[in-house]
């Protein structure tokens, strides 16, 4: 169950949170340095790796799917990320511009964007990191770039990953979501507090009409 987090940066494709990038997230105290690997080894094509990884994922799909119903979502002890996250995912190129995420933001009526560069995950930005962004900066700020401004950090999970694992490393690096990726790195859905809200209000409205 593999969980990331970016570091704050510009939209390129090697932003991209896998174990190459060298920085992975095992606890809340912080980040630690990755070991540097053999530089030709690629372990996202590793077929061994790739395999032991998919197995180990449906092994706890299926150990979750076996768990009591009759207990809360919200209280089991391991809930994976897949079961409450979004698919419903919207994209811009890294050569958009601010005005053009915020325009799409509105129509849509979303909060975030997925920020790709070469076809590969780039970032994740939030409204409300946009709407500060361009007040700080004022002048044609709108008019500028994604990439010629530095985005902020964003955490990546795989669907397997235990969402309250989760949601203790949005509240500690203070992010109001992250992206859940396949084993291919590619984005394939979105939580969000809301959603963390919806679970556990979903929870409690039960128990009050019990």
């Amino acid at each position: 169950m593999s969980i990331f987090v970016s570091e704050p940066g510009r939209p390129v494709a090697t932003r991209l949170p896998e174990s190459i990038t060298g920085r992975r997230v095992d606890a809340l105290d912080g980040l630690k340095e990755i070991k540097k690997q053999d530089p030709n080894y690629n372990q996202a094509n590793d077929p061994a790796f790739v395999h032991a990884k998919q197995a180990q994922a449906r092994r706890a799909l299926t150990e979750y799917g076996e768990a009591s119903d009759d207990e809360p979502e919200a209280n089991r002890h391991y809930l994976p990320i897949a079961k409450i996250c979004s698919a419903r995912l919207f994209t811009l190129p890294a050569s958009a511009r601010l005005d053009e995420a915020l325009t799409k933001m509105d129509e849509q009526g979303i909060q975030h964007l997925v920020i790709l560069a070469e076809q590969s995950v780039a970032g994740l930005v939030d409204l409300r990191w946009l709407l500060a962004w361009l007040h700080e900066h004022r002048a044609n700020a709108q008019g500028q770039s994604f990439t010629q401004v530095e985005l902020p950090a964003f955490l990546t999970a795989t669907p397997e990953t235990d969402a309250h694992h989760v949601a203790r490393l949005m509240l500690a690096h203070q992010l109001s979501a992250a992206l859940v990726m396949d084993p291919k790195g590619t984005a394939v859905g979105i939580v969000t507090s809301t959603d963390y809200l919806r679970l556990y209000a979903d929870i409690s409205s039960k128990a009050g009409v019990v």
